[in-house]
């Protein structure tokens, strides 16, 4: 009955980070929509955060109202690392395609987090994970080709290459934070870290922060409720009940959905490579998921008391070892 309740929730909270990651399919189109009404990246980025901030602090507030402490301060640090995965991003694009960027970044995050899941968390993936997570990469490769991905002069793939550690340390940083909080609460302390440090490239660049068409404006609105709000928190959702590398790589489904809302919103016509490719990173997806093989003791063993027990909850140890309160605020939405 364990196990089945435990595979039961891995479901839940891989289709919740699915999910969000369609819907961060969006970005892409709301952030060009920002461009091209004469907004900055890091203009962009600070109102998509001033935006959401709001009404993720009203999500937040509700129940017992918010919560401070160890889980806060890793949504902070989490935040941190979010916007230097956007600012490169965006900073990439002017010496590379958009293709190629995000290739680099969706691609090689999800190894970056497995990796580190193999030599600090002691984690264990079977064949077919590994199997899984070259499938992602690989369709990753055929979708930004499918995109027009094309190298440049090697200075822009150098800087997506250091913006996919920053992806992979938000992705490890938010799911500790969820370990210790929900996700509202994670989203709320991950967007007050972000808006923080835009607020600082905000200060340093001093760009004009008004005189923008309305296209823009629906732009930055777009980012803020349906990317930043609705998509992260879907994603934070499941990032507390999925292994972290599994969720880095459902996080990927972002380019799977950028072709379809484009060919949508743009009409930009869908090409039979980048339909492959969608198709082996749905495919990666599912084996990463059949072949995780959870953390390193592979049963799960009572709560440990005493002295050790104290010591171990302190730490912030994995979820058998969460008392039940601790449990149930975590894993609420």
């Amino acid at each position: 009955m364990a196990e089945s309740t435990t595979a039961s929730t891995s479901s839940r909270g891989l289709f919740a980070v699915m999910a969000g990651a369609g819907l961060l399919g969006f970005a892409a189109v709301f952030v060009k929509w920002g461009l091209l009404g004469g907004a900055s990246p890091v203009t962009i980025g600070w109102y998509r955060m001033l935006i959401a901030l709001p009404l993720v602090g009203w999500l937040a507030r509700r129940g017992n109202g918010l919560v401070f402490g160890r889980g806060a301060a890793w949504g902070l640090l989490a935040g941190g690392a979010f916007t230097g995965d956007l600012t490169l991003w965006h900073y990439s694009m002017r010496f590379t395609s958009a293709a190629n960027a995000t290739f680099i970044i969706c691609g090689l995050t999800p190894i970056w987090v497995a990796l580190f899941s193999i030599v600090v968390y002691r984690r264990r993936y079977r064949w077919s994970g590994w199997l899984g997570q070259i499938l992602g990469l690989s369709g990753a490769l055929l979708l930004a080709l499918a995109r027009g991905a094309r190298v440049g002069n090697g200075y822009g793939e150098v800087v997506a290459f250091a913006a996919s550690f920053c992806y992979a340390a938000f992705g490890l940083l938010i799911s500790r934070s969820r370990r210790h909080v929900s996700a509202r609460q994670s989203l709320f302390w991950m967007s007050v870290g972000s808006l923080t440090c835009f607020t600082f490239l905000e200060a340093i660049e001093r760009q004009p922060l008004t005189g923008f068409s309305p296209l823009a404006w629906a732009g930055f609105f777009g980012l803020g409720i349906v990317i930043q709000f609705l998509a992260w928190l879907s994603i934070n959702s499941g990032l507390g009940r999925v292994d972290v590398a599994l969720g880095a790589l459902a996080l990927g489904l972002q380019q799977v959905a950028t072709p379809f809302l484009a060919a949508w919103l743009v009409n930009e016509p869908l090409r039979p490579l980048g339909l492959v490719g969608g198709a082996i990173i749905i495919a990666g997806i599912y084996l990463v998921a059949s072949g995780e093989s959870g953390r390193s003791t592979p049963k799960a063993r009572s709560a440990p008391t005493g002295r050790i027990g104290r010591s171990l909850r302190v730490l912030g140890r994995p979820s058998r070892y969460v008392s039940t309160g601790a449990r149930h605020q975590r894993d609420q939405p």
